[in-house]
């Protein structure tokens, strides 16, 4: 029934607001939702809240990366990456 109403309204318009009822066809073909980009956006949010007064805008995008692309991270082996930056900042004095 709220279809059939919806239609009829949309006729009644159309004699009226003939552009508004153009608008509101593309309006109603448009998808629901973009959940990628809301999620993304999102995520961006909760990291600005979180670290907002100590970070710069490049540490602010490395940070966005790491949390949007965070499927690729998870399989990374952790203990792998320590070991790299432990060898790019050797301190050992060598006796």
């Amino acid at each position: 029934i709220l279809s059939l109403m919806l239609v009829t309204l949309i006729e009644k318009l159309e004699l009226v607001f003939p552009n508004l009822v153009i608008a509101l066809r593309i309006l109603l073909t448009l998808p629901v939702s973009i959940t990628s980009g809301e999620r993304s956006f999102s995520k961006l949010k909760l990291i600005k809240n979180y670290l907002r007064s100590t970070m710069g805008q490049d540490r602010l995008s490395d940070l966005a990366l790491i949390s949007i692309e965070s499927s690729l991270c998870d399989s990374l082996d952790i203990n792998d990456i320590i070991d790299d930056f432990a060898n790019l900042k050797t301190r050992r004095v060598n006796i």
